[in-house]
């Protein structure tokens, strides 16, 4: 069966060409124009992703992608969220507020890039997990298999890219991970994301790990390193 992705934008012409240019490659899709809209069917249809617009009726997508998060189980790979802006600033704004986006796409875009990224993020969280399932870096616990990481018993909200990157770190056993490396990591090498997309995952990750986040270190002008 082919993947479902959730489109939601308020603009009529920009959702059919997004939908024509994922038809066109297999993917089945639902529409939604606005933020309750997409509940509603992210609830019914459960899309293997949601392409969601920040500017929305009714209700923002920065408050969609909130209710999103709080209603997936942490013990399930949440749907991934790729976050399509009207200005390259919001990105730095919406990795502020920490709404655990596994992307981010400013407009304008290509249809033919947005697609990309789609392939991009879903393979990375249908991807097998690494033969180590479960990593330790002090008290953080990443469970590749289970998709799940710990702060020592309390199970933290992470996304799927989020873990991988968590993992790819702790597998380095303290040594500095590049970001081109993170980026092949997290699938991203083919499709031509930047390296501020391993920069956003890492500002929510610090937020998020509390005290474990503390070995999280920035290795300024090459990458990142998790020290156990």
């Amino acid at each position: 069966m082919s993947a479902t992705i959730l489109i939601v934008e308020d603009e009529t012409r920009l959702g059919d060409i997004l939908e024509q240019y994922l038809r066109r490659e297999g993917f089945h899709t639902e529409r939604a124009m606005t933020g309750p809209r997409a509940l509603e069917l992210w609830r019914a249809a459960r899309p293997a992703l949601i392409l969601l617009d920040l500017m929305l009726p009714e209700l923002d997508g920065l408050e969609v992608a909130r209710r999103v998060r709080a209603e997936s189980q942490p013990a399930m790979a949440q749907t991934p969220i790729i976050m399509l802006t009207a200005r390259d600033e919001e990105v730095d704004r919406l990795v502020g507020l920490g709404i655990g986006a596994d992307d981010y796409v400013v407009k304008p875009y290509s249809p033919r890039e947005v697609v990309a990224r789609v392939r991009a993020v879903l393979r990375r969280a249908q991807g097998a997990a690494p033969v180590n399932a479960v990593l330790h870096a002090g008290a953080l616990t990443i469970d590749t298999a289970a998709f799940e990481a710990r702060c020592g018993d309390e199970v933290l909200d992470v996304t799927v890219a989020e873990l991988r990157l968590l993992a790819s770190l702790a597998q380095a056993s303290g040594a500095v991970r590049s970001r081109s490396e993170l980026l092949s990591a997290l699938g991203g090498l083919d499709r031509g994301t930047d390296e501020r997309t391993v920069d956003a995952h890492v500002k929510n990750l610090r937020r998020k790990l509390g005290a474990c986040g503390e070995g999280l270190e920035t290795v300024r002008g090459v990458g990142y390193r998790l020290r156990p």
